[in-house]
């Protein structure tokens, strides 16, 4: 076990140099010029426990956001608690916080500065986010970054001063940061220490688990020594760390959660069971008998599963034409079926989950929008469909700053789209129903994982064909169900993505498409579309399915036996997952050189004749 402990002593290095190169790019308060006034006019303050703001650092705070541009600043004490000043540099790095828009807003929990004008916008109200709060203070940043996604920032402030965090504030941040999580994440650190304990004591690991305890000592030292930090508990973590840090984990942990308000659980259980006692039948229309695409009678069954995302009631089926290949969902949802089975996905209960999902794809989102550039560098409207909250428009801002982007989706997360400003405008509606409004209005209209949801593929792309201008561009991005990972994977393949994809159209069948309502493909991306997550999503559905993650209002509640079932799977499971995503990235340069990849990306230009053989006179 030598070599595995040298490993964890150079990790632990390793991370002590990151952490301080980021405490040493932080923006520092520096005071403000001239005479300071007790009460600082243009800005709203947000203060933790025990914080009393004063008013030389209220200034400086207000010449920071004035002199930079800024709407809001979090301040980190210079003498803040180690662990609570490092834990913050594990998730914010200056270089890029700021300029990031889809960087998720994270506090030192001393005190938030804010321009009135985006306390009113973020609708940051005192009565919501009280003072002496900790939890407060690092809600009220996270919403000033969504609001605010490129003009909020941390700071480190050398002339103040902040208690230490109670065990319950400490306990009541974890929570809010890994919200249901927050047991595995507890488990996950205790096991960390313990490794690092159990360094000094293996037989045989001598003297490299030794020089990773000493590692693990110095690592504070490491992060914070010249930097501006002045941690007030610096040489006792130094000294001390692993004893302190297992005290202050038992304390954490077994802390009383905060006063919960109404359980959204529960308050949702009694609407559940009225809508389960219900018909099923309802939920689905008569089975097809024919393929959508090319009216083919010869259909079979590729694939039959249950819902392992949501774990609603329901088996549905996914059919193949045996002449063009297209794979659909037969018999598939009706409109009252779509809303049972999307209802809490995107939004309500599902509503974090699906921001933090879509927040972690900045990377993918200036893929698709590089490749509308590579034609067109500046178009002058864009709509996406199926937008939802806008993190693909706030993102492809950087690239396109004088374009005017819009977003149509059916849920009113387009209309949060266009509060939080991530919009210029949000339509909600069928997007064949509102196409006729939008006649040639658009430049660019994009569909990313869009299509694949939709009741009939032909009208969404005549609908786009109707909105765009004479020569304007459609990009489309959707799963590739001849993906040899489809078949390994079985109803494990998270693309299946049931009962929510209705369609799976192969590459061949999307030329087609395209063609025949007046679009000319320009590009393809098979590789560059890839997304590394087949065995990631695989061993994910199969734990999920095992043991269900959270209490959902359409299942029974869980018993203490089934929550013990829940924490078990998914602490041995873990490991398994971090397994996968090894597998999937050692995977992913063989998949790209086949064009085995499971997800593709095209780029057309409308050409002139639509599939009704109308000529647009634009052309």
């Amino acid at each position: 076990m030598t070599w595995f402990f040298g490993i964890v002593a150079a990790l632990v290095v390793l991370d002590g140099l990151r952490l301080r190169g980021r405490f040493l790019s932080l923006p520092r308060l520096t005071g403000a010029e001239g005479p300071v006034e007790a009460d600082q006019p243009g800005v709203v303050a947000f203060t933790g426990p025990g914080v009393e703001l004063d008013s030389a650092t209220a200034a400086s705070a207000r010449e920071l956001l004035e002199r930079e541009g800024l709407e809001a600043v979090d301040l980190l004490p210079a003498n803040a608690r180690v662990a609570d000043a490092m834990g913050l540099m594990a998730f914010v790095d200056p270089k890029t916080y700021r300029k990031s828009p889809l960087a998720r807003g994270r506090s030192a929990t001393a005190a938030l500065i804010a321009t009135p004008e985006l306390a009113q916008r973020a609708e940051l109200a005192p009565d919501s986010y009280p003072t002496g709060d900790a939890v407060a203070v690092f809600r009220a940043a996270a919403r000033a970054k969504i609001y605010a996604p490129r003009a909020v920032d941390v700071a480190l402030a050398p002339g103040m001063s902040a208690p230490a965090l109670s065990p319950a504030d400490r306990l009541g941040l974890i929570q809010a940061v890994f919200r249901r999580s927050t047991p595995a994440f507890l488990v996950l650190q205790l096991l960390m220490l313990l490794v690092i304990a159990a360094g000094a004591a293996w037989p045989g690991a001598w003297p490299a688990g030794l020089v990773a305890l000493g590692a693990f000592h110095l690592q504070p030292l490491i992060a914070t020594a010249g930097t501006g930090m002045r941690p007030r508990d610096l040489w006792p973590m130094v000294l001390f760390r692993l004893p302190l840090e297992l005290w202050n984990w038992l304390r954490t942990a077994t802390a009383p959660s905060r006063p919960a308000a109404e359980d959204p659980v529960e308050v949702r259980r009694p609407g559940y069971a009225e809508l389960l006692a219900r018909n099923p039948d309802r939920l689905f229309e008569p089975r097809s008998e024919v393929c959508p695409l090319c009216g083919s009678h010869s259909l079979s069954v590729r694939l039959r599963t249950t819902d392992l995302l949501q774990h609603k009631p329901g088996q549905f089926t996914i059919e193949r034409c045996g002449d063009c290949g297209h794979m659909f969902q037969n018999p598939r949802l009706s409109l009252e079926g779509l809303d049972f089975y999307y209802k809490d996905f995107y939004d309500g209960l599902g509503e974090n989950g699906a921001d933090f999902f879509f927040g972690a794809m900045g990377g993918m989102y200036r893929k698709r929008a590089n490749m509308v550039a590579e034609v067109d560098q500046s178009p002058g409207r864009w709509l996406d469909v199926g937008g939802g909250h806008g993190h693909f428009c706030v993102v492809a801002k950087d690239d396109f700053p004088d374009t005017e982007f819009e977003a149509l989706d059916l849920s009113d997360s387009v209309d949060e789209a266009q509060r939080r400003g991530w919009v210029e405008d949000g339509h909600r509606g069928l997007f064949p129903d509102v196409a006729p409004t939008m006649a040639g209005h658009y430049d660019v209209v994009s569909m990313y994982h869009y299509l694949e949801h939709t009741r009939d593929p032909h009208a969404e792309i005549a609908a786009a064909y109707q909105a765009l201008r004479g020569d304007g561009l459609l990009i489309i991005e959707l799963p590739d169900p001849d993906s040899p990972m489809g078949r390994v994977l079985g109803r494990y393949w998270i693309p299946w993505f049931q009962p929510q994809h209705q369609h799976f159209v192969s590459v061949a069948n999307l030329d087609k498409l395209l063609r025949e309502h007046g679009f000319e493909p320009l590009e393809w991306h098979r590789s560059e579309a890839h997304q590394k997550n087949d065995l990631f999503g695989a061993v994910s559905l199969w734990l999920a399915s095992l043991a269900p993650v959270g209490d959902m209002p359409w299942r029974p509640p869980l018993t203490a036996l089934g929550r013990l079932r829940r924490r078990l799977v998914w602490t041995i499971g873990l490991p398994l997952v971090g397994l996968a995503q090894v597998g999937d990235f050692l995977l992913s340069p063989f998949l790209k050189a086949t064009t085995s990849t499971n997800t593709y990306r095209v780029l057309a230009r409308k050409s002139g004749a639509s599939a009704s053989g109308v000529i647009d006179a634009a052309a």
